[in-house]
């Protein structure tokens, strides 16, 4: 596209932006779906350990440990993947984000989704997971048009990995309606499918953030630009991860998963994040994507080592991977938008803190002490903390222009 017309269109996009008269809170993908993030992401956990401790609040048919984990990943990570995904897609594309009445839309439908899943009656199951399992796939329809209406090609591997995410909750739901065993398959699809998404999209955002405010300070040595080495690394975590997924307990794909764990490491290592501790939300991006590395150490362990338990390696990549990263990603686009300056202060300081607290406790939980429960009530309390601080700080910038 020439370079006036190019000019001519992000113009008559910024003027209709400007135009647009709706609620502040559909305006962009972001405001519904992270408040929706936090709100349930707090809920949710807090449901989760009442159930762990009185029994007797959630669905009879599904297990607490299935049920948290599915509305950790299915729940909250769907929220917070569709606000950044409706607001980074117009960046990409250079089209209208999706707001208004299609916004609210898809935020009702993810909603009716955990009123699905949460229902007792079995027999509604199979109508509440077509209720549930029809997000992914609207979310995917929603993304397809707008990349194949701008030609964004280079971003159909994103649409892909939604793609992706609908699979692993359709696997879910078979389980759940009793035609297969699939619903821990699905799980681990989920669970690969976000360290793809971070890996991917992480891998742009870290050293570009970082780029940006090294350049800022003076300091000559950059982080290393995409190149060869980072597609190696995202292509040996792609094996590692397609192997754990179809066959968890072999030693191959233990070694696999160790080999990516290496790769990333030596990926975050070319970084430069020793050198960001002035500022700690550039921080907080390298610890997130450093959960990774750490997540993929212990789930190789985990399986080359009986001794090794599998929830410190899942948690790592939950608790500490996905919940750090998306802290920290819908902390920068909630300013950033609102045209706050991308400063951490000190609610934004312990929202971090928090969250990582309550993936170290959680990780370490079934090795540091002898009561079990104790441990995942203070894991718990740390992170429903952190998204309940999260949504008190940033609502008042979701819900106006």
């Amino acid at each position: 596209m020439p370079a006036k017309m190019q000019r001519e269109k992000i113009t008559a996009s910024i003027d209709a932006r400007r135009r647009y008269a709706g609620p502040a809170f559909l305006q962009q993908g972001f405001r519904p779906f992270f408040m929706a993030a936090g709100l349930w992401s707090a809920l949710a956990m807090g449901l989760w350990l009442f159930e762990l401790r009185w029994g007797g609040i959630l669905p009879g048919e599904v297990s607490p440990v299935f049920w948290h984990a599915h509305e950790m990943l299915f729940g909250y990570g769907a929220a917070v993947v569709t606000g950044f995904l409706l607001t980074a897609v117009p960046n990409w594309t250079g089209r209208l984000p999706v707001r208004g009445l299609p916004l609210a839309g898809l935020a009702l439908l993810w909603l009716a989704g955990r009123a699905a899943f949460s229902m007792m009656d079995p027999a509604w199951l199979v109508a509440t997971s077509l209720i549930e399992g029809s997000y992914f796939p609207v979310l995917f329809a929603f993304l397809i048009r707008e990349i194949v209406i701008g030609k964004n090609w280079r971003n159909l591997i994103v649409a892909a990995l939604v793609a992706g995410l609908a699979v692993a909750n359709g696997l879910y739901h078979l389980e759940r309606v009793g035609f297969s065993n699939s619903a821990d398959t699905g799980i681990r699809l989920g669970i690969a499918v976000f360290v793809m998404l971070i890996s991917l999209i992480g891998g742009r955002i870290v050293p570009s953030f970082t780029t940006n405010w090294l350049r800022k300070q003076g300091v000559e040595k950059m982080p290393a630009p995409l190149g060869r080495f980072d597609k190696i690394a995202i292509v040996g975590s792609l094996i590692g991860l397609v192997g754990w997924v179809v066959s968890p307990a072999a030693v191959w794909s233990g070694v696999l998963i160790l080999l990516a764990a290496t790769l990333q490491a030596i990926r975050l290592s070319r970084w430069q994040g020793h050198r960001c501790f002035k500022e700690p939300l550039i921080l907080m991006l390298h610890i997130g994507y450093g959960w990774l590395v750490v997540g993929l150490y212990c789930l190789g362990a985990s399986i080359l080592y009986d001794g090794f338990p599998q929830s410190a390696a899942v948690h790592g990549l939950t608790a500490g991977m996905i919940g750090s990263m998306t802290l920290v990603v819908m902390t920068r686009a909630s300013l950033g938008h609102a045209g706050r300056a991308l400063k951490a202060d000190f609610t934004i300081t312990a929202i971090f803190t928090l969250v990582f607290l309550a993936a170290l406790t959680r990780v370490l939980a079934p090795v540091i002490a002898d009561d079990y429960m104790f441990n995942l009530m203070l894991s718990g309390g740390f992170w429903i903390a952190a998204f309940a601080l999260f949504v008190v700080r940033y609502l008042p910038l979701w819900v106006s222009k």
